[in-house]
């Protein structure tokens, strides 16, 4: 089978003509040079991952399905290859796009030299590629890069030449298509996808705590005037107050009416010029 390959530019697109693919990605090693690690991310019409099991790297290296996994690395003369295949024919329709990115361990990718991603027909995968895009840094400090993409259209898939990088790597790259990153867990720089965790057990109707927390501290007022007629005594908030020593707010409270009753011996006093009639 003659195969022509398309030398991609950054943005630009070529329509897949083949049932499963291998996105190979290839770079030269070095002393200086991090290791490069493949991945994949499954992501539905929304453009993120149904669920976290859409993230295939090397902590999950194959999809649940089966149908899109990571194969182990390859030294070639070119230099390191790291792989993943899917089988686009088989994918499940609500699949709409299969995401190739690289992450680096330890630097950044100006420090990956040669780095590209090469398209193959998986039937025919020691034939020539279908097609190849040389990978470069926008800004040097990208340490998680989208390659490219492998999309739908129509009754079929194309793939695309993206070059989108993350500086915050592949819990950056994770995140940012709804992956549930737990990073008190990982591990350098690998995402631990989260568990499903047992909720706790509701407190039971009517639960009361073992211990009433004390009540804050209320800062001291001013002292009593000494000479005020009658010394009021601060009620205590928070607490109910005991029944014979109730606050007496507003008018008087029915027990201490008998106080306010008019003295049988009090008497007007006499009425000066302006009360009398005309």
């Amino acid at each position: 089978m003659t195969v022509m390959t398309h030398t991609m530019l950054k943005g630009s697109n070529v329509p897949v003509d083949a049932a499963a693919v291998r996105a190979v990605l290839r770079w030269t090693p070095g002393t200086e040079v991090p290791d490069v690690d493949a991945s994949a991310l499954l992501l539905g019409a929304s453009g993120r991952v149904r669920s976290d099991e859409d993230f295939v790297f090397y902590n999950q290296p194959r999809h649940p399905s089966g149908l899109v996994r990571r194969l182990p690395k390859r030294s070639v003369p070119e230099g390191l290859t790291d792989t993943v295949e899917a089988d686009l024919g088989a994918l499940d329709a609500s699949v709409d796009q299969v995401v190739i990115a690289a992450s680096s361990d330890g630097a950044a990718f100006e420090q990956v030299p040669d780095l590209r991603i090469l398209l193959y027909d998986a039937a025919f995968a020691e034939g020539e590629p279908l097609a190849v895009f040389d990978v470069r840094p926008e800004t040097g400090e990208e340490t998680a890069i989208i390659c490219g993409e492998l999309y739908r259209r129509g009754e079929g898939w194309k793939f695309r030449a993206v070059g989108q990088g993350y500086p915050t790597g592949l819990i950056g790259l994770a995140t940012a298509f709804g992956i549930s990153v737990d990073e008190s867990e990982a591990v350098h720089g690998a995402p631990a996808v989260n568990e499903a965790q047992e909720p706790a057990a509701p407190a039971g109707p009517g639960a009361l705590p073992s211990a009433v927390p004390p009540l804050p501290a209320v800062p001291p007022g001013p002292g009593p005037d000494s000479q005020a007629t009658v010394q009021h005594q601060q009620p205590s908030y928070g607490y109910p107050q005991p029944a014979a020593e109730p606050p007496a707010y507003g008018y008087p409270q029915p027990a201490a009416a008998a106080a306010y009753a008019p003295d049988p011996h009090f008497v007007l006093p006499p009425q000066g010029p302006q009360f009398v009639r005309s």
